[in-house]
């Protein structure tokens, strides 16, 4: 029973659920690794084997450097925003620091002893944002506004780990990629690689369904204890990957005893957060605020909004009833909305018909959005038009 207990633990840990491994021979392409041309040469493996790797690997303790790039295609006023221009604006909540990821490339310093103990160090120049998780204590502090935020309690959280809060690296990209494998989903060995110095297979997730946006995720996997050093998410149409994540260098030496210890700067200001089951309310609160000033979007923020998932795996797409009764459409011919604002409506997306009638779809390279004139959204990783197709087939 102890050494059961001991797997789930692992499983768990490193995100591949049972679902994964109990259709994995349904599913994965058995096909032994082939040469890389430059690569390392290494033992063939199965795909099936890979994941039995990672779900195996027991590596509690790292350190070292990533760099996380993305390239969504956004518009550039989309881009300021999300804080293009860094990592650093002002406020030490987490959650504004990890919706800045979403743009550009970024470079941070990662360290982590077991559950307990985890630190991201965002670089920005001579400026530093740092997220510290060190048993029951959150802290977030800007060196570019001398502004921390302090959660006491966080790991008493009924629905996540504080760790979670700390999320972004490889690892846990490869966990969310590997919990979206199943039926509609081929999963395969790739070339090998070196990444940050080191050995790797790569596992290939590909979408069986037509229309999505990915063509694929590739997870680089240290050959020698299973850890996911990177992961890229590429592009359907081709060119450079929407998101790519990976160590440009990493240790796996247990990281010294202070390494997790902070003490607020002298003048620093600090901002206490809420523990326990509501922690991290008080910075996610902030990033609705946008939302819930757009027409109709304020019940959808508030949780009333009606969600409907359509469709499965790579080709599903959300339906969302925000109630607003109008679109971006009819926004722009509302005389009531100021000349400006019209001019900037007029400048978004492209404008579709279909059985829903007009809307106008909002498109990046991952995700497209369509807009309907009676108020609904439908939104996915799904070509546009896919999405139109959804949206008629499901008005």
């Amino acid at each position: 029973m102890a050494a059961n207990t001991k797997t789930s633990r692992k499983v768990a840990r490193y995100g591949v659920p049972v679902a994964v491994a109990g259709v994995a021979a349904a599913t994965i392409a058995m096909v032994p690794a082939f040469a890389n041309a430059g690569g390392p040469d290494l033992p063939g493996v199965t795909a099936q084997q890979l994941i039995e790797k990672i779900a195996a690997s027991d590596v509690q303790q790292l350190s070292g450097t990533a760099k996380l790039s993305t390239d969504l295609g956004l518009p550039k006023i989309a881009s300021g925003l999300l804080g293009g221009g860094g990592v650093t604006g002002g406020s030490a909540a987490p959650e504004d620091k990890v919706a800045q990821l979403a743009n550009g490339t970024h470079t941070f310093k990662v360290a982590a002893d077991g559950p307990d103990r985890q630190k991201l160090t965002f670089l920005d120049g001579k400026d530093e944002y740092t997220l510290v998780h060190n048993g029951d204590d959150v802290w977030g502090y800007d060196s570019k506004s001398n502004e921390a935020f302090h959660e006491k309690g966080a790991g008493k959280g009924a629905d996540h780990a504080p760790g979670d809060r700390l999320t972004g690296s490889p690892q846990q990209l490869a966990q969310d990629a590997l919990k979206a494998a199943g039926p509609t989903t081929d999963v395969s060995v790739g070339e090998t690689a070196q990444v940050a110095g080191r050995n790797a297979y790569q596992l290939v997730l590909k979408p069986k369904q037509s229309g999505s946006t990915v063509g694929s995720v590739q997870i680089a996997v240290d050959a020698e204890n299973g850890v996911p050093l990177r992961v890229r998410l590429l592009s359907a149409q081709g060119g450079k990957p929407i998101v790519d994540a990976g160590f440009t260098q990493v240790d796996f030496a247990k990281p010294a005893a202070g390494a997790f210890a902070f003490t607020p700067p002298k003048g620093a200001k600090v901002t206490e957060g809420t523990g326990g089951a509501d922690h991290g309310k008080t910075g996610g609160d902030r990033q609705w605020k946008a939302l819930e000033s757009l027409p109709g979007f304020g019940d959808v923020a508030g949780g009333k909004g009606d969600v409907k998932v359509l469709g499965e795996g790579w080709a599903t797409v959300a339906r969302i009833d925000t109630g607003a009764g109008k679109g971006l459409n009819e926004l722009e011919k509302d005389q009531n909305t100021p000349k400006e604002a019209r001019q900037f409506l007029s400048s978004l997306g492209e404008k579709v018909s279909g059985s829903f009638g007009q809307g106008r779809v909002l498109s990046t390279r991952l995700v497209n959005a369509l807009v309907t004139d009676d108020g609904k959204v439908y939104v996915g990783a799904v070509t546009k038009d896919a999405l139109v197709r959804t949206a008629d087939a499901n008005k």
